[in-house]
């Protein structure tokens, strides 16, 4: 390990929190000029462009033969969104979530990791499957520019008292050098991280179920966690759930399509991986419904979670002895936090028996 690469884990670090900046800046005042709410740009411009990483790492990966990588890359992904950056966020502010994410977001997310474990179950992801995935995506992307068209018309019917935005070249420089100050930054940092891992010690796929998953979701962290320090926390949520709903759409599609032999699925992540992904997903029901917000402390469970799932992953991987040490604590924490993940539904639904 020398300075060099020291050097360029910081200016990885430097880059992303810029580019994070340019990226809400440019995607808030855009909505604000097409008439279109801030959760359909964080839903889509900001969610697909964060997911650009994932979408380099896991097609390069398919189409070079290496596609382990690749489904590994979207669940490793799909749970960092929540846990640790979902978790981050709240924790930076709580956040206020519309009821379009829980009537219709959250379960498209859920039923997307689902049809990821039942595609997998004959062990891979096929060019059909890859196609099917693909398809949904477009769906979902053509209902969403739908919706956000009829909702312009709404707000530019109300739109008197707003302050002319800024132009339209303004945003898209923003938004354009932002995202790519992300890749840039999420790259350099990664590079970094991988070689100050190795030189530890670390193996590669401890490197790589944890170290690439992560920084691949880096311009995600950042661009959330810069969003709700900025009040912008549509735009911090819309691009968790969106990014999810991307890489498992677009991402896992065309590398499914890309990859000559379809992808292989390890019977690890069949039996661990993706239902971890599933659960998580499943368990943003409750949080979001808790008052349609997302509190400091359900941010402290998300972010505990995570610490708790690369813990399993990184012992695993070596095949410690401590896990099954361990392991019966690990369990403990995740029990007491759907306990109270599920103490939160059923104030949700208590409510809804008395109104």
């Amino acid at each position: 390990m020398d300075f060099i690469t020291i050097l360029l884990l910081i200016a990885g670090l430097v880059i992303l929190t810029f580019g994070a900046d340019f990226l809400v800046k440019g995607a808030s005042s855009l909505a604000g000029s097409l008439g279109i709410s801030p959760l359909v740009i964080g839903l889509t411009v900001v969610a697909f462009g964060t997911s650009a990483p994932e979408m380099s790492v896991s097609v390069s990966s398919a189409f070079k033969g290496s596609a382990e990588i690749a489904v590994g890359n979207v669940v490793g992904s799909n749970i960092c969104n929540v846990l640790l950056i979902l978790g981050l966020s709240a924790i930076a502010a709580s956040l206020v979530v519309q009821k379009q994410l829980v009537k219709f977001d959250i379960p498209i997310m859920i039923y997307a990791s689902l049809i990821v474990l039942l595609m997998s179950i004959d062990g891979q992801i096929s060019r059909i499957d890859g196609v099917l995935l693909f398809a949904g995506i477009v769906a979902y992307t053509v209902f969403l520019i739908r919706e956000a068209r009829r909702e312009g018309v709404a707000v530019v019917e109300g739109a008197d008292d707003i302050e002319p935005p800024q132009p339209l070249w303004k945003n898209a420089i923003l938004i354009i050098v932002g995202l790519a100050m992300l890749v840039l930054g999420s790259q350099w940092l990664v590079d970094g991280a991988v070689a100050i891992a190795k030189y530890f010690g670390l193996s590669e796929l401890v490197i790589g179920l944890t170290i690439v998953a992560v920084g691949t979701s880096l311009p995600e962290l950042a661009t959330s966690v810069m969003a709700s320090l900025k009040g912008e926390r549509d735009i911090a949520v819309g691009n968790i759930l969106g990014s999810n709903i991307f890489n498992i759409g677009a991402v896992l599609g065309l590398s499914g399509m890309v990859a000559p032999q379809g992808l292989p699925v390890a019977h690890t992540s069949l039996l661990v991986d993706i239902p971890v992904m599933i659960l998580v997903a499943l368990a943003c029901l409750p949080v979001f419904l808790a008052n349609y917000t997302v509190t400091r402390l359900d941010g402290v469970a998300f972010l505990v979670c995570y610490v708790v799932y690369v813990v399993y992953v990184v012992l695993a991987a070596q095949q410690s002895a401590l896990l099954a040490t361990i392991i019966p604590f690990l369990l403990l924490i995740v029990a007491l936090c759907i306990t109270w993940w599920m103490l939160e539904a059923v104030k949700y639904l208590r409510r809804q028996v008395s109104a």
